[in-house]
């Protein structure tokens, strides 16, 4: 693993457990089944959302839901995406959702 391109992250699970996870160079999980709830929630202390409120899981269980049904993005490119939102926002919610980087 290149520190200049990817990094890895160790989150507490429950206070007891703890997991390694690695993020690829735009800090987005490199393996999306290592995605949970402990994962987004030490996202956020990472600057992307704080706290995750109800409406945030809202948007974050749509996507992974999509993605898991279709096996993809919810079909809107990034383009338009960031047209509706800010690219942060965007961004923020896919990460959090433990989805690969949109495309487009």
């Amino acid at each position: 693993m290149s520190s200049e391109t990817e990094r890895q992250i160790t989150v507490n699970i429950a206070h007891a457990n703890e997991i390694n996870v690695e993020l690829d160079k735009d800090d987005f999980l490199k393996n999306p089944e290592d995605w949970s709830t402990a994962v987004a929630e030490y996202l956020t202390t990472e600057g992307y959302l704080s706290p995750l409120t109800d409406d945030y899981w809202k948007v974050i269980n749509y996507l992974i839901g999509y993605y898991k049904k279709f096996g993809k993005d919810t079909g809107c490119n990034l383009y338009e995406l960031e047209n509706l939102f800010s690219s942060d926002c965007v961004r923020a919610a896919y990460k959090l959702a433990g989805l690969p980087k949109p495309t487009g």
